[in-house]
């Protein structure tokens, strides 16, 4: 019996415990049921994603344009279609909605995406613009010289507008006067807006009625002056009491003849 309960106690000294077992090491990777490290296990999809990434940055970079010119004009790649069509004088939203339409390009897609033949096409659109546009969709109806609708851009609308505005100078309108004195030409108000010149303040009403302000602002009466004002003429009468009166002149005694 001692000797089995001395067998007993060694096999609990020698047998599996908690304590007796190893300690791990920082860093070593933890194994999961079936025996493998999960740090050894390669991310699904992560590389094959970054690559097929590279390679589509490299294709757009490629093709893609980042400044287009188009009727002298410099136009952002990177901007919608539309939006880029605006960047030329004299093209707004409705112009460049109907030359989209009609080239057949998607409004949305990039400026810098579009053929070189796509990007022919526009030019020609924009530059043939009244030949297809109704009459009251140009921008300048009724030629003074030639009498034709015509739709400047570009160059050419700064060129028609000096000249139209050199005209009514020469031939002395109320448009061209008002031009010549950098007023305003529509009939706004001047009175509120548009004032140039010196800045002038407010009168006051006792300036209105005669006082004129002294050079650099108004003048102001000094308390001294209307107070000595007061004094005097308080004082009028008790000076005139103080002087003495003179005496009246004896009567001269009547003579007998």
């Amino acid at each position: 019996m001692a000797e089995e309960g001395a067998s007993k106690k060694d096999e609990s000294k020698t047998g599996d415990h908690p304590k007796d077992e190893p300690k791990k090491e920082k860093g070593e990777s933890k194994k999961d049921h079936k025996g493998e490290s999960k740090k050894d296990e390669p991310k699904k999809g992560g590389e094959h994603k970054k690559g097929v990434a590279k390679k589509e940055e490299s294709k757009k970079d490629e093709n893609f344009k980042y400044i287009i010119r188009l009727v002298n004009t410099d136009i952002d790649g990177n901007k919608p279609v539309v939006i880029g069509l605006q960047s030329v004088k004299g093209v707004g939203s409705r112009v460049a909605e109907i030359i989209v339409n009609r080239a057949s390009v998607d409004r949305v897609a990039k400026v810098g995406t579009l053929s070189d033949e796509k990007v022919d096409e526009l030019e020609k659109l924009i530059s043939s613009y009244a030949e297809y546009a109704p009459p009251w969709a140009v921008n300048r109806q009724l030629d003074f010289e030639t009498g034709d609708d015509m739709h400047t851009v570009g160059v050419d609308l700064e060129i028609f507008r000096k000249d139209d505005i050199n005209r009514m100078k020469m031939i002395r309108c109320y448009k061209g006067v008002r031009h010549e004195e950098g007023q305003k030409v529509r009939g706004q108000r001047t009175r509120s807006n548009g004032r140039t010149g010196l800045t002038l303040g407010v009168m006051r009403a006792r300036l209105a009625q005669g006082a004129a302000p002294a050079e650099g602002g108004e003048k102001k009466e000094k308390p001294a002056a209307a107070g000595a004002a007061k004094t005097t003429a308080a004082a009028a009468p008790a000076a005139a009491a103080a002087v003495p009166a003179k005496p009246a002149a004896p009567a001269k005694p009547e003579t007998k003849k």
